[in-house]
């Protein structure tokens, strides 16, 4: 009895400190990521296992770096970018940002459209609809309360671990293939070297590292309160790599095993399961697909709003009226707005979509790490909070490995 009281405390405890890290790492499981990660399932099997685990130490290091400098300085990140290195750097670093930021927001009114159109429902009904929805929920709401919506949605990802585990993997197969480090000639295999950048920048995306550290910033948290977000952090930098694993093994159990190699979206993979791994599996896919991407499509125009107006120094912030921050909202608005309004067009590309938008995440990742690591090891920013060795170990490594990756998609 003291041992579950022990257990219910700790997760309690839990609960109470979860917030932007939590929100933060799981927003990324959105419709580009559960598609390529139902790709990379069904066209490599277990064997694109083995990123999960080092992925999962790189979110730690580079989601704690943003939440420790938006709790030491009270500053987002495009706003130390502009006051460290000028207005015209930070311009180009925004621009680069919206323009990968707008393909994802597009790519998840794409799988609101494809999730509901599991259920017979068009979209030209479900994709203005949810427009609205997000649209209300970020206006009309305070930082609170969109918080807590958040919060809601972000648990709802347990239905692709569940999903998972109805589709009957080989756990043997899929706990070695996350063990073995892959081979240098694994990389020579067509869509291999392309398909593990963009698992990666699926994960860990740049706008990731600007929105975590707003929402740090418009929480109020400063370094004596650090502790709690860390915890939060952590948790949901492990939580989310979790469920981009269900996702590639319930795929590979499947799809792979059956010869399904090829998929149009997540929304296929979903069709593909009901036959394989039962209909359950195929609710649960398509339910999970249709939250993450109105999850996802509330937060990616939200934080392109945060960086934009804090590269240019202008108001932003949930807690502020419309008339308080008018480029802030009009912003939101318009992105929502636009990315909605492409998915209504006929005969536009949406697969290739998906796929780039995770693509371009994972080549802006570096620049964007780097951008961090020079900030972050700075004592005159962050005074004795600077990195540790190890911090600037990891986080090197990820944009090296990232930078290589992205030369390698050049050359192929």
């Amino acid at each position: 009895m003291t041992v579950l009281k022990h257990w219910k405390t700790r997760i309690l405890l839990i609960l109470a400190v979860v917030g932007p890290g939590f929100i933060t790492a799981n927003v990324d499981n959105d419709a580009g990521g559960i598609y390529t990660y139902s790709f990379a399932g069904a066209q490599f099997g277990y064997t694109l296992l083995w990123t999960i685990i080092p992925m999962t130490l790189a979110l730690i290091v580079v989601q704690a770096m943003g939440a420790r400098m938006g709790a030491v300085t009270g500053k987002g990140l495009s706003d130390l970018i502009r006051e460290e290195y000028g207005l015209r750097t930070t311009f180009v670093m925004m621009m680069a940002l919206v323009a990968t930021n707008f393909t994802n927001i597009v790519a998840e009114f794409a799988g609101v459209a494809s999730s509901l159109e599991l259920f017979h429902i068009s979209k030209y009904l479900s994709v203005p609809a949810a427009a609205v929805i997000v649209w209300l929920i970020v206006v009309k709401g305070s930082y609170r309360f969109v918080e807590k919506v958040f919060l809601t949605a972000s648990f709802f990802y347990i239905a692709y671990i569940i999903a998972g585990v109805l589709s009957h993997p080989n756990w043997n197969t899929a706990a070695f293939s996350t063990l073995k480090p892959p081979t240098e000639s694994a990389f020579h295999i067509p869509g291999y070297a392309f398909m593990v950048t963009a698992i990666i920048g699926a994960t860990i995306a740049p706008w990731m590292q600007f929105y975590l550290q707003a929402s740090v910033v418009e929480k109020g948290v400063n370094i004596k309160d650090y502790t709690a977000t860390r915890i939060d952090v952590l948790v949901g930098s492990i939580f989310a790599p979790i469920v981009a694993a269900f996702i590639i093994l319930a795929c590979a159990a499947t799809l792979f095993k059956s010869g399904h190699r090829t998929i149009s979206d997540a929304a296929d993979a979903a069709r593909a399961l009901a036959p394989l791994a039962g209909k359950y599996a195929y609710f649960l896919f398509g339910a999970g697909l249709f939250n993450a991407s109105l999850f996802a499509a509330s937060i990616l125009p939200l934080s392109t709003a945060y960086t934009v107006c804090e590269g240019l120094g202008m108001e932003s912030g949930l807690d502020k009226k419309f008339s308080e921050a008018k480029v802030f909202y009009w912003l939101y608005t318009l992105l929502v707005g636009a990315g909605a309004a492409v998915i209504l067009l006929p005969n536009f590309p949406l697969l290739k979509i998906l796929v780039w938008s995770q693509v371009c995440n994972g080549v802006l990742l570096p620049f964007v790490l780097i951008f961090m690591l020079q900030l972050i090891n700075k004592q005159s920013v962050m005074g004795r909070h600077v990195n540790s060795r190890f911090f600037n170990y990891v986080a090197w490594a990820t944009a090296a490995v990232m930078i290589g990756l992205s030369v390698m998609l050049v050359f192929s």
